[in-house]
């Protein structure tokens, strides 16, 4: 796997790189923003691990840039800043996925193998429900005949949601489709995914498509 580490600490990075070189990854390592935004850019990654406090060009300005220039590449957020509204910030600005300081490589590289699942994912299939479909195949979203641009996370939960159209999602299957069988974490990165995913769908229909159940989870209007 094609692996961009953003990082400016040396012995973080050193052992980021040990580690995943060590698990089949094909690792470079870049000390600063800038020359982080230059690498992702000009060469195609498959995912981008990414710190925030960084030289030259935070790591919030990275992502940033990174999405606004249309590059879906995954990424994984990994930094010390590991309060609700850093990870709300980097949820908005496009983040995959988000880790916070110290961790243990073995969920690192977990969470690679889950964001990338999720981006790489496309069996030969569509769904639709009412003016909304997702081409599995593509994985090209459109609401009322818009096209919805989504990231990978995105696009994996709201494929769960019209696979349950009507029916209630709770939490803890999202966080399981999206990251791990035996989830035991937290849910309330789901719900920043959620309220994004909900304002993108609007951009193709008038009234919101998936609702809030109190308690138990969320649902896709069947349409």
């Amino acid at each position: 796997m094609h692996t961009l580490v953003i990082e400016d600490d040396a012995i973080i990075g050193k052992n980021v790189q040990k580690g995943l070189t060590e698990a089949g990854h094909n690792v470079v390592w870049v000390r600063d923003g800038r020359h982080g935004l230059e690498q992702a850019v000009s060469q195609k990654y498959e995912v981008i691990i990414l710190d925030l406090m960084l030289p030259q060009l935070d790591g919030l300005s990275v992502l940033g840039k990174l999405r606004q220039q249309g590059i879906k590449t995954p990424v994984i957020v990994l930094t010390a800043l590991g309060s609700v509204n850093d990870k709300v910030t980097g949820f908005k600005l496009g983040a995959d996925d988000y880790l916070a300081k110290p961790f243990e490589m073995a969920e690192l590289l977990a969470r690679l193998d889950a964001v990338c699942r999720r981006a790489t994912l496309k069996p030969a299939a569509s769904l639709q429900t009412g003016d909304l479909t997702l081409d599995l195949t593509t994985r090209r979203v459109k609401c009322g005949g818009v096209d919805i641009e989504l990231t990978p996370t995105e696009f994996s939960i709201l494929e769960l949601l019209m696979r349950h159209a009507g029916q209630v999602v709770t939490r803890k299957m999202l966080c399981e489709h999206l990251w791990t069988s035996d989830w035991e974490g937290t849910t309330n990165v789901i719900e920043v995914h959620i309220n994004r995913l909900r304002t993108k769908l609007l951009k193709g229909t008038k009234e919101p498509l998936i609702t809030t159940i109190r308690g138990r989870g969320y649902a896709l209007r069947a349409l």
